[in-house]
């Protein structure tokens, strides 16, 4: 008969081996900090039996951990907003490429590259005080820099990766020198200096601190939908506007992912990944945070999100606002956009 402590060491032996774990856990790095993404995650557990081990922290603080860990990592997928935070962890060579039919057929071409997918979109659009500023006047992102605006707009940091998305599609379209153009005239109509966060603009422009601002639709949603009086009031003075709509179309960011190139559970990453692309968890996204699902089919009811209407959105691929991050932030600077 073999020995106690022989058995226990099989015993082990078997935990650790890699079918064992596929099948059973999940080593999650997030970006995301929704609170709504919890069901999200517990009903992936409940159909599949695979365990979610979660870590959350800043995008920077996860890929520098990720980096560290290195071949040892313990991180099969990493989950975060925007495009150029995606593109960054893929510069660093930490994404797999992934095969799957699934992902391939659900998500559109624009929206994922060969080893990171598009999970939710949401757009950048103009919010504008109703008693202050003309709907017909703020239809582009170029209007921002008209000189009638002088003095109305406000804005988060220019160095913000929902501002230097935006730029970077800008010159993706139109080239780097009307990408400066713009910034040196929204610059130029500057209520006060940058501060805050994309609420914090909507307020200033209730307010009449400001006449309009850029703003990403999920906050507008979310006062939307508010049940406090002092937000219905506040959102009852602001317009929204989806700008470029006979051009290019409005400028929308993304939240994704991928998987791990050191990935201890490869087949557990990939039935995530596939999960986050299925009906269910699309709507998860539009419901819970007030996103879009990126995947065309998946019907979504969100009062708030129908009340602003239907829009055009820029086709741009997402693999493009990376690539012009770090030119959006160069023309930022010089505009004195901080």
């Amino acid at each position: 008969m073999k020995s106690r402590s022989v058995l226990i060491a099989a015993a082990i032996a078997a935990l650790s081996h890699p079918a064992f774990a596929e099948d059973k856990i999940l080593n999650l790095y997030s970006a995301r900090h929704y609170q709504t993404d919890e069901a999200l995650y517990a009903n992936f557990t409940q159909q599949t039996g695979i365990k979610i081990n979660r870590i959350e922290g800043k995008e920077d603080e996860l890929l520098e951990r990720i980096k560290n860990e290195g071949a040892n990592s313990p991180a099969d997928v990493f989950l975060t907003v925007d495009a150029a935070r995606l593109a960054k962890a893929h510069e660093l060579g930490l994404f797999a490429p992934v095969v799957s039919k699934s992902l391939e057929s659900r998500i559109p071409a624009h929206l994922r590259t060969e080893d990171w997918f598009s999970f939710s979109t949401r757009a950048r659009v103009i919010v504008y005080n109703k008693a202050a500023v003309k709907a017909e006047d703020v239809q582009n992102y170029e209007d921002l820099a008209n000189p009638k605006l002088k003095g109305k707009f406000c804005s988060r940091s220019g160095s913000h990766p929902y501002n230097l998305s935006l730029m970077a599609s800008i010159i993706a379209h139109q080239g780097e020198a009307k990408a400066e153009e713009l910034a040196r005239g929204m610059v130029a109509n500057f209520a006060r200096a940058p501060k805050g966060g994309d609420t914090d603009q909507i307020k200033a422009v209730s307010a009449g601190e400001c006449g309009l601002t850029i703003s990403n639709t999920y906050y507008v949603a979310r006062l939307l939908r508010s049940t406090k009086p002092e937000d219905q009031k506040l959102m009852a003075k602001v317009g929204v506007v989806w700008p470029n709509q006979g051009t290019t179309g409005t400028h929308i960011n993304v939240s994704g992912g991928g998987m791990m190139k050191t990935a201890p559970h490869k087949e557990a990453a990939v039935k995530f990944l596939e999960y986050l692309a299925s009906d269910q968890a699309q709507r998860y996204f539009a419901d819970g945070n007030n996103e879009w699902p990126v995947v065309d089919s998946v019907k979504v009811a969100n009062p708030a999100l129908d009340s602003l209407g239907k829009f055009k959105a820029d086709k741009l691929p997402v693999k493009n606002l990376a690539m012009y991050q770090t030119k959006a932030q160069i023309i930022f600077d010089r505009a004195g956009f901080n």
